[in-house]
């Protein structure tokens, strides 16, 4: 009776799981079906258009082999695109986590009206980019805002918008603007989940805030950090609606990050072979970056 009763228990134990992964599986359709569509097909896509020539007067397409490619690298305009994107990820990336994480350390405190200022930091997060550009935009103009308060400093005003020394600058600084608090949301959760006992015990031993910020809380904010990091990466590198909205691209290409420089090749020089190679470089650099920090916080672990 025992060897039956064990059988048709392991039965309903196999019925049982594959149940509950035919209906996991039902659940993720869904997901997996908008991946396939959004992000698989377009590559696909990509890559195949790269290797082609399309015809603007017949608007039939060959086959060419690396021209496409060719012709990029030779460029010295698209030499200058990876050089102020490369540039502009390198200052922005680290300052936004530095930021972000001050802005957690500061709310995380028991300091008056603390979820007000967390809900205050949060919101240009919750505003569309397009939106958050045009008021930018507006702000920044010879007689905005910002130069309006300066000259209230009794400063000179500032051609943010129109110098190619300050253009990346004030769009790097709107980019921050909009993206701090949802990043901070982040590290304020990576700082809910350090145990409150080590802080009591290196109280103990006398140390100070410093030595607990140094040795205990940075130390155990390495991942998310690290994580707000790729993710900024991966979002600044595919930076677009600002530089559309407030310089398309100039003054001088001083802004012509990538993904315009995509936009404009494809779009407004009807190039669709270079611009679709220009995205397949995007896509490999995008992946040898993200592999890099990866690798980096796996060496950090061991």
């Amino acid at each position: 009776m025992t060897l039956p009763r064990v059988a048709a228990s392991g039965t309903r134990r196999r019925t049982t799981r594959r149940g509950a992964t035919l209906l996991a599986f039902a659940l993720l359709t869904p997901a997996l079906l908008a991946l396939i569509v959004m992000r698989v097909v377009p590559l696909i896509a990509a890559v195949s258009q790269s290797f082609q020539h399309t015809s603007l007067g017949s608007g039939t397409s060959a086959f060419d082999g690396l021209a496409n490619y060719g012709y990029l690298f030779g460029d010295p305009g698209f030499h200058a695109t990876l050089l102020v994107t490369l540039v502009f990820n390198l200052i922005l990336n680290p300052v936004i986590v530095i930021l972000a994480t001050a802005l957690a350390l500061l709310t995380v405190k028991n300091i008056p009206l603390v979820g007000l200022w967390r809900s205050l930091i949060f919101v240009p997060a919750a505003v569309p980019g397009a939106v958050v550009a045009l008021i930018w935009s507006t702000a920044l103009q010879p007689d905005g805002l910002v130069n309006a308060i300066l000259k209230s400093l009794g400063l000179p005003a500032q051609p943010f918008l129109t110098s190619a020394n300050q253009a990346a600058f004030s769009i790097g600084i709107m980019v921050t603007w909009g993206a701090l608090g949802y990043w901070m949301i982040f590290i304020i959760a990576g700082l809910k989940d350090i145990p409150e006992s080590l802080y009591e015990a290196a109280a103990l031993d006398g140390a100070g805030w410093w030595r607990k910020l140094f040795a205990i809380t940075l130390p155990l904010l390495k991942r998310p950090m690290a994580f707000v990091l790729i993710a900024c990466t991966v979002g600044s590198f595919l930076l677009f609606a600002p530089v559309q909205l407030l310089t398309k691209g100039g003054p001088n290409g001083a802004t012509n990050l990538i993904m315009y420089d995509i936009f404009n090749r494809t779009y407004l020089l009807n190039d669709i072979g270079v611009g679709q190679a220009e995205v397949v470089v995007l896509m490999a650099i995008l992946a040898i970056v993200v592999a890099i920090q990866f690798r980096m916080l796996r060496d950090e672990d061991s």
